[in-house]
């Protein structure tokens, strides 16, 4: 058996590999696998296949990668929100940390807050000012409960003070679409995928939770400029496949990774997205792991309310 095993490992891949994106397409998720997807497609030699499987903040795709062969055939692609955050979330979950076997950090993103452009904001201090006089009026739309993007929104109403209703949805892509058309007042969301709307005027950015201004962005202040300090909305994508999977072939494809995250395409995308490729040193299975762990914690205590999963 074991001869059986490192003979596949040897032969790995020998046909496609379908990364499952737990959100709808369009969105930051979606953006940043089928940017490294095309890379790892070259490096792997097979090609890399984009598979959707929206719905419970990711949820959904994550019980499929977990029951799913652990040949390296499928993998998923998660953040914070899927991979930390949904275990207090969604405490019947029929997958656990331990049900996955970490690839490799493939990209450092940046939460935004965005509003429709017609809000009568013109800034974060008047929006907190706005938000407190009128609560529970303002709706911000996010990626569905237990994403990255309902993180960020669950960080920028603690750090503000202020209740607001939270809208989710199968993904960042129909939020912002919602936002764009007046239904919703505002997004939480990530650069990636928020920056060019912002641009374009489509919508309009209150604040970045990062401690640098973006360089697509640079008229967009940081919290702390903003008079937010506490708002700090820096997070991850990782790759992870199934428990159990082979050593030598999370090396292998962990590789590939590596090679699509270092390679120019990638990184110019990732910087017309405002998205950070992860240093080498950030690059491995084991940090991806501490990730993990780190944020399934933060998010116990964050999210420790009942009240707050909304």
């Amino acid at each position: 058996m074991l001869a059986g095993v490192s003979a596949e490992a040897q032969n790995f891949p020998s046909r496609p590999v379908t990364l499952v994106v737990p959100f709808a397409a369009g969105g930051t998720s979606d953006v940043i696998a089928r940017t490294v997807a095309e890379q790892m497609t070259i490096a792997l030699g097979q090609p890399v296949v984009i598979e959707n499987v929206g719905g419970a903040g990711g949820s959904i795709a994550l019980a499929r990668v977990a029951r799913a062969e652990a040949d390296g055939y499928t993998i998923t692609l998660g953040n914070a929100g899927t991979n930390a955050a949904a275990y207090t979330i969604y405490p019947k979950l029929s997958f656990a940390p331990e049900s996955f076997a970490p690839i490799a950090v493939v990209a450092k993103t940046f939460g935004i807050i965005a509003l429709r452009k017609d809000f009568p904001a013109k800034n974060l201090q008047e929006f907190i000012a706005w938000a407190k006089a009128n609560p529970g009026k303002v709706n911000l739309g996010h990626a569905g409960v237990g994403s990255s993007n309902f993180l960020i929104c669950k960080a920028f109403a603690h750090a503000a003070g202020v209740d607001v209703t939270l809208v989710g949805y199968r993904g960042a892509a129909p939020a912002l679409t919602d936002a764009i058309g007046g239904q919703i007042d505002g997004v939480c969301d990530a650069a990636a995928s928020v920056a060019q709307p912002i641009n374009e005027k489509l919508v309009k950015g209150l604040v970045v939770g990062a401690n640098v201004r973006l360089a697509s962005l640079p008229e967009l202040p940081t919290s702390a400029e903003a008079g937010l300090p506490d708002f700090e909305a820096q997070g991850w994508n990782g790759l992870f496949a199934p428990k159990g999977t082979p050593a030598d072939i999370i090396a292998k494809l962990n590789a590939a990774a590596k090679t699509a995250v270092e390679s120019e395409p990638v990184k110019k995308r990732f910087a017309d997205l405002s998205t950070v490729a992860p240093a080498a040193g950030e690059q491995t299975p084991d940090v991806l792991q501490q990730l993990v762990t780190r944020d399934v914690e933060k998010f116990r205590k964050l999210l420790a309310d009942p009240g707050d999963q909304k």
